[in-house]
């Protein structure tokens, strides 16, 4: 899937606390016709990926 994110390995803790290394995981974790779907279509799939967490 073109749509991951890399997640890679910080030596400072302060990096770790940064949105988009907190939010990598939980983008790649999300079905693949939610990244690929226009915005309300992803906007549903992404509350249902939400309530499951």
């Amino acid at each position: 899937n073109g749509h991951k994110l890399e997640q890679r390995r910080f030596h400072l803790n302060m990096r770790k606390n940064f949105f988009t290394v907190r939010m990598s995981e939980h983008w790649n974790r999300l079905p693949r016709e939610a990244g690929e779907s226009p915005l309300e279509t992803f906007k549903t799939h992404l509350d249902a990926a939400l309530c499951n967490l």
